[in-house]
């Protein structure tokens, strides 16, 4: 059986993606909004984590790594990401936050059963509509720092939260902020924003 937490915030959307889950034989499913997934995480100690790369707390990506503490014998929950391939930003985030599974949200949800059973054996999976999107990430010039960094500005963040959020001092973010820029070509903060979200970056 494998035991497996579906992370999702949209109320209605996951609780129809979880009761169709549970329909498949072998998978022991439960579900959360990503509020309390760090909490689930550490009490269900699932094998796999299926999670929407889209959540409610703001822009960014949410708190992947979080997902994958190590369990009682050293290995973390397998993670399984529910993308879009013009989020190239997201994708680049969720590799380094070591996703196995990558599945299309536009895609069927028999993918996601593919997806889910392929890494619980450790094996990856990522749906072939989504190779754009790598292609995308893996020329995309900013570090992961500084897309988080970006992702905060583009909510609004002030460089004195970002610093909060990221344990940052000011002019460390201060600093991201010039390298962004630079390695956008923008004119100054707001406009790497706007070239960032029209590539899909944040």
């Amino acid at each position: 059986m494998i035991r497996v937490l579906l992370v999702q915030d949209a109320c209605l959307v996951r609780s129809v993606l979880a009761e169709w889950l549970r329909r498949e034989p072998g998978l022991d499913v439960d579900d959360t909004p990503w509020r309390g997934a760090v909490g689930r995480v550490r009490s269900l100690r699932p094998d796999v984590c299926a999670a929407d790369l889209d959540w409610a707390d703001g822009p960014g990506v949410p708190p992947l790594a979080d997902l994958c503490p190590p369990g009682p014998g050293g290995t973390p929950p397998a993670l399984v990401v529910l993308a879009q391939a013009n989020r190239p930003g997201l994708l680049k985030r969720a590799a380094e936050a070591g996703a196995l599974g990558y599945v299309d949200k536009a895609g069927a949800p028999e993918r996601l059963v593919r997806a889910i059973r392929s890494v619980a054996a450790r094996e990856r999976f990522i749906d072939p509509s989504l190779g754009f999107g790598f292609l995308k990430a893996a020329q995309m010039p900013l570090t992961g720092r500084e897309l988080s960094v970006l992702s905060l500005a583009a909510g609004g963040a002030t460089v004195a939260e970002i610093a909060g959020r990221l344990h940052l001092s000011h002019g460390t973010v201060r600093n991201y902020m010039a390298s962004i820029t630079r390695k956008t070509g923008a004119r100054n903060r707001i406009d790497a924003i706007r070239i960032s979200r029209g590539e899909g970056w944040v």
